[in-house]
């Protein structure tokens, strides 16, 4: 319900195209003024023997958190430390090989700068963020980085905006400017996010995946020669080709088992008898995903590969689609 004091508004694309304006506005006010105080933060933090320790309470620390997540995932070792807790022990994560990133609009938060003199006398560098140089923050600082910004987009000049946004921005800068200074790659980018090697390995064809050497033999060999091919191939199945060496049919190891249960597993009986007929197979030029969504909808494990005509390309396992290492069944 709208309070009875408040005046209906009906602008709010204008006034969300302000909001930005505001804060654009603050963007290119610390742009223009950014010099050598930046320059000789990066330099601090490209030299870093240790950490950056990213500080800041508030608005100003989840902006710092956000902060040391980039840093560490693109090549600079950091983590955040809230001042608080800082001044009730963590202080104890510190060594004097680190750099401390303060961030402060103000320059004035109580909690911050109370800590920043400890800091100091454990010899660490401090590089801070704020809106107003001359602040105590700043005094307390070996480099000032000067990220005020005319105004705030709050309507009552109060709730961060403008402010967090340029912290922020300033913060991305000195980012990216370190990943130039250490060449940092894609690959080693990679390295920092394992979390991210599924998607890439989505985007791959089967064919740089399968395994070519699968484990097959002609569907007129008895059973029990082919359940010897599918233990020697230690991917959990057998596949099975006519003559002319095209696709016939599998045996898995739930194959095997299932027959088993029912008691009429003949070992001597040809493997065309117990194989599953015109099984579902890939294709070399399929993508993994589309692969792995059949897979997974169909319960299947393993599945052979085949080349237009048929003929046997290779075998590809779930686990070579998740990317989840060598597939080892017969526990060698």
């Amino acid at each position: 319900m709208q309070h009875p004091s408040c005046a209906p508004r009906t602008d709010w694309l204008e006034l969300g195209q302000d909001v930005l304006n505001i804060e654009i506005e603050g963007l290119k006010a610390v742009r223009d003024r950014l010099n050598g105080p930046f320059v000789d933060a990066v330099t601090l933090l490209a030299q870093c023997a240790g950490r950056v320790v990213v500080t800041g309470l508030g608005k100003s620390g989840l902006v710092g958190r956000k902060l040391a997540a980039t840093f560490s995932s693109t090549g600079t070792p950091s983590f955040f430390l809230h001042p608080v807790e800082g001044a009730h022990g963590d202080l104890g994560m510190i060594r004097n090989e680190d750099v401390v990133l303060a961030i402060s609009n103000s320059g004035e938060t109580d909690e911050l700068n109370a800590v920043l003199p400890t800091m100091r006398s454990l010899g660490v560098s401090i590089v801070s963020l704020t809106g107003r140089p001359d602040s105590t923050m700043g005094r307390l600082s070996d480099v000032v980085i000067d990220t005020g910004v005319p105004r705030e987009a709050c309507p009552l000049d109060l709730a961060p905006t403008a402010s967090t946004t340029a912290a922020l921005a300033v913060g991305d800068a000195l980012a990216v400017c370190l990943i130039h200074w250490k060449s940092f790659t894609a690959d080693d980018f990679r390295k920092y996010h394992p979390g991210g090697s599924l998607g890439q390995r989505l985007s791959l064809r089967v064919s740089s995946l399968m395994h070519a050497d699968a484990p097959c033999a002609p569907e007129s060999v008895s059973i029990r020669q082919a359940l010897e091919v599918l233990d020697a191939g230690r991917l959990g199945a057998v596949i099975l080709t006519d003559a002319a060496g095209r696709l016939s049919g599998i045996i898995t190891d739930g194959d095997v088992r299932r027959m088993l249960c029912r008691g009429i597993m003949d070992m001597d009986a040809p493997a065309h008898t117990l194989m599953v007929r015109s099984p579902l197979h890939a294709t070399p030029a399929q993508s993994v995903a589309e692969l792995l969504d059949v897979m997974e909808a169909r319960a299947i494990t393993v599945l052979p590969v085949v080349q237009p005509d048929m003929s046997l390309a290779g075998v590809i396992h779930l686990h070579d689609l998740l990317g989840k290492g060598g597939v080892k069944f017969s526990g060698r």
